[in-house]
């Protein structure tokens, strides 16, 4: 006859938040205000997207795929455009266009820069470089959405206009990422 036993469980340690993290305190230069921190993100992704002029040029050199290097091109050329956007922004708010590095954007194109040095130059390299594209245009996704969300209820409709035209136009290029991968090159990309 089968005895069944049973596992003891470990007593669960109850723990809040409070007691594992401390407070981070502000900078001295901290937002105080939504409209502070708007404009401190607004700096934020126009240095990310002035770095992606240097970028983008450099993932182009790097694929093979004719479709994906179409795609880099064309989105080489919105991001152009995304700049402008931006600078109509800080215009709109009375502001002098000013870059804050993000440290975000930042990460995204060194992993990109490594994931081209790791891989040979073809599908599998290709593919990779579709991988650190998209993590970008999500981040960007990310990124304008909030933007746009803050022009709304700051009611600063020239921002609010212009976020959501790059908005739309990250998400489209999103899109066509996945579908130069999906019906191109993921499928190269497999060893035979």
């Amino acid at each position: 006859m089968e005895t069944k036993t049973k596992a003891k469980k470990a007593p669960v340690k109850k723990t809040t938040a409070s007691k594992t993290t401390s407070k981070i305190p502000a900078k001295k230069n901290a937002a105080k205000e939504l409209k502070d921190l708007f404009e401190d993100s607004l700096k934020d992704i126009y240095w990310a997207e002035k770095a992606l002029t240097k970028a983008l040029p450099k993932m182009y050199k790097n694929a093979t795929e004719k479709k994906l290097k179409s795609a880099i091109e064309q989105h080489l050329a919105e991001t152009q455009i995304h700049v402008k956007r931006l600078e109509e922004c800080f215009a709109s708010l009375g502001k002098k266009a000013q870059a804050k590095k993000c440290d975000a954007m930042q990460g995204l194109i060194d992993e990109g820069k490594s994931i081209m040095e790791e891989t040979e130059p073809g599908p599998v390299r290709d593919a990779g470089i579709i991988a650190a594209a998209q993590k970008v245009e999500h981040y960007e996704i990310a990124t304008y959405g909030t933007l746009a969300a803050y022009a709304k209820i700051l009611q600063e409709k020239t921002c609010l206009k212009n976020l959501l035209a790059t908005l739309n136009e990250e998400k489209q290029c999103d899109e066509l990422l996945t579908k130069v991968a999906d019906t191109t090159l993921n499928s190269k990309a497999i060893k035979k």
